[in-house]
């Protein structure tokens, strides 16, 4: 069928149930959409935004949903002789080569071909994995929702999913909820130690994020910072060494790189419990970061990314416990440098906070000094800024001040 045609079939699906939910006569629902009587669905399938919106509206759905489903990519067909197993292992290899767009399609593909719960969480399990990626943690964080309501499920892949379905919260900035279900994991492997790898894994991770969860509740509830702080470190510690005997073991030098990144982060955590000074905190910072003096040049990967981390963790400590000309003089140095390994990573998390701190700086230079800062970007930038405004809705705030505040250079 031609697109438009089955696109505009879908529409009038939608036009129909919002007129039966609301109970409209014909006429009611062309007058509640804006449109016509003879024109409520276009001829072309393609609805302007405000019949979108109305259709929401009526129906009491998101706006995003609708869209969705009216432009929804017909089902996809396998190709004779291919099964679950093959195209897992295709998956697989995209994930190991950091082919994000190749583990979208592939994950597509696998739920065409999954004929068993089981196999339809995995599949959705690739396509979260594909999603995070790309930075699109919203749509991981539903393909995880998805999969974990599927059963029955074997432990292991429920468990997988559920610490996947922890960094999504995480990476979202859903501290609350990322906090609550590692604690549910870490309470789970308190209770029945880990077996094998997977488990210890998943018990790693777990104490990560509810550690990183403690650790930047410390700026949010500065009430509780100290027991916040407390707890983080505890857990962070832990983990890094949990982190540390797996590099040792499986001789997989990522899990040193997630080790790297939790001794970062109690760099943070011994500034607010006074175990630290902050000077001392920053030049421990400045002096790793001398090993990736050109991100270009280092290889990809988590011991890269960790020291991203650094930086953010940097920043933290400048934020609250160094004054002028120290607080500027980190932060600026340390942004700088988490842009540079976020641009060489793509990674989106990175990018979030070094914009949102370099931001912080800028106004708070304004503020004591009268000094406007001003953001020169150019179009890479806006580009950049665009899309990281995307995937973190909590950031689109401060991404509109940056671009109304800036300059753009555009290439002649």
């Amino acid at each position: 069928m031609n697109p438009n045609v089955a696109r505009r079939d879908r529409l009038s699906r939608f036009v129909d149930l919002a007129r039966v939910y609301r109970g409209w006569s014909r006429q009611e629902l062309a007058s509640n959409l804006g449109r016509d009587l003879s024109k409520v669905v276009p001829d072309s399938g393609n609805p302007k935004l405000d019949l979108v919106v109305a259709l929401a509206d009526a129906l009491d759905w998101n706006v995003g949903d609708v869209a969705q489903c009216v432009w929804e990519a017909p089902p996809l067909v396998l190709v004779p002789g291919e099964d679950f197993a093959a195209l897992d292992a295709q998956a697989i290899e995209a994930h190991r080569a950091g082919d994000w767009r190749g583990l979208i399609a592939g994950g597509r593909r696998l739920l065409a071909a999954a004929s068993t719960p089981a196999e339809r969480a995995r599949a959705l399990n690739r396509l979260s994995g594909g999603h995070d990626g790309l930075g699109r943690y919203s749509k991981s964080l539903e393909c995880l929702r998805d999969a974990l309501s599927l059963t029955p499920l074997t432990p292991q892949l429920e468990l997988m999913l559920r610490v996947n379905l922890v960094g999504a919260h995480y990476a979202l900035w859903h501290v609350i909820e990322a906090r609550a279900t590692a604690r549910e994991l870490v309470d789970r492997f308190e209770l029945r130690p880990p077996n094998g790898r997977v488990e210890r894994v998943a018990q790693a991770f777990s104490l990560m994020y509810r550690g990183h969860c403690a650790r930047r509740a410390i700026s949010t509830c500065t009430e509780d910072a100290h027991r916040n702080a407390s707890e983080a470190c505890a857990d962070l510690e832990r983990a890094g060494t949990l982190f540390s005997a797996l590099a040792r073991e499986f001789g997989d030098d990522s899990y040193g790189g997630v080790a790297n990144t939790c001794r970062g982060a109690l760099l943070e955590v011994h500034c607010t419990l006074g175990l630290l000074d902050p000077l001392d905190a920053v030049s421990t910072i400045t002096e790793a970061l001398g090993g990736v003096e050109d991100p270009l040049l280092a290889p990809p990967g988590d011991w890269l990314e960790s020291y991203g981390w650094w930086c953010i963790f940097g920043c933290n400590v400048a934020v609250r416990h160094l004054d002028d000309p120290h607080f500027h003089r980190a932060m600026a140095i340390f942004t700088n440098k988490a842009i540079e390994i976020a641009d060489r990573l793509g990674n989106w998390s990175l990018r979030e906070r070094a914009f949102s701190l370099e931001q912080m700086r800028r106004e708070r230079l304004e503020k004591s000094t009268g000094f406007e800062a001003e953001w020169i970007l150019d179009e890479e930038d806006v580009r950049t800024i665009a899309g990281t405004m995307g995937r973190f809705p909590s950031f689109r705030e401060t991404g509109w001040r940056i671009l109304a505040d800036a300059r753009i250079v555009e290439k002649v």
